[in-house]
């Protein structure tokens, strides 16, 4: 073993694991109006759950329709995920399902504001709602029931 080698592995162990980890989390950004706390909830629920996040307060409209998701689908926020559209209060888990399957779809929405879903808690009132897969042609089918 070289010298150099040998001398990196232990300076690479001393490295913390949580620097580690946000190295490898997915990067999102999130398209949202200012001043919205549904919004800005939804951003720390993704960054609880491991993602590295960033957003913009000049409105979703324009990124949603470039992305391809129907105006029919729309939410609060749009985010930009690994080039997948996450429109809506679509929960962590399902995102990272996305990511892991990798299926050929614009990506993910929730309709409306559900009560319970990530964003929108109110104690322990939830409303069931499905979360979405977009397709390319604008058609959907449930990813997740929620």
């Amino acid at each position: 073993m070289r010298r150099r080698t040998f001398l990196t592995i232990p300076a690479l162990a001393m490295l913390p694991a949580s620097f580690a980890a946000r190295a490898a989390a997915p990067a999102v950004h999130v398209h949202k109006g200012p001043g919205c706390d549904c919004c800005n909830a939804w951003i720390e629920h993704l960054r609880a759950n491991g993602f590295a996040v960033t957003s913009d307060d000049r409105g979703n409209n324009a990124v949603r329709a470039k992305a391809g998701i129907p105006s029919k689908l729309g939410s609060c926020h749009t985010a930009i995920v690994d080039g997948y559209a996450i429109e809506g209060h679509v929960p962590a888990s399902d995102i990272k399902r996305l990511l892991a399957e990798r299926p050929k779809a614009i990506g993910l929405a929730v309709l409306g504001m559900p009560i319970g879903s990530p964003g929108m808690e109110m104690g322990d009132r939830r409303d069931p709602y499905e979360v979405l897969l977009v397709r390319h042609d604008g058609t959907t089918a449930v990813f997740a029931t929620r």
